[in-house]
């Protein structure tokens, strides 16, 4: 039942991360526009030029809260990953020390001293 539960979450996460796809993208790229004018903003030294930045930021801005529900998309990755860990969890076998040949030697050597 567990594991029911993780794949009905997993296949909307998946989901939504399949719509959001987009938004991310142009979030990714707006953002990364915006980081570059910002560098150059810091760099340029005449007044004009400055102002042509300010314009140019404010566009690509506007352009970056567009895509705003981008972040839906980053939270269902999120979710994603979680059911992966999950899903994954207990995929380990059981260690058993008694088949270890070594460790019943130590032990029959122990009862043999004593």
């Amino acid at each position: 039942m567990k594991k029911f539960g993780l794949l009905i979450v997993g296949g909307i996460a998946a989901f939504i991360l399949l719509k959001t796809i987009g938004p991310m993208v142009g979030l990714l790229v707006s953002l990364a526009i915006l980081y570059f004018i910002y560098k150059q903003f810091l760099k340029a030294e005449s007044t004009g030029w400055k102002v042509g930045l300010i314009i140019i930021g404010l566009i690509v801005l506007s352009a970056t809260i567009h895509h705003i529900p981008a972040l839906i998309g980053v939270g269902a990755a999120y979710v994603l990953f979680l059911v992966y860990k999950q899903w994954n969890k207990n995929k380990k076998p059981p260690v058993n020390k008694e088949s270890d040949p070594f460790e019943n030697f130590d032990k029959q050597w122990n009862e043999l001293k004593k």
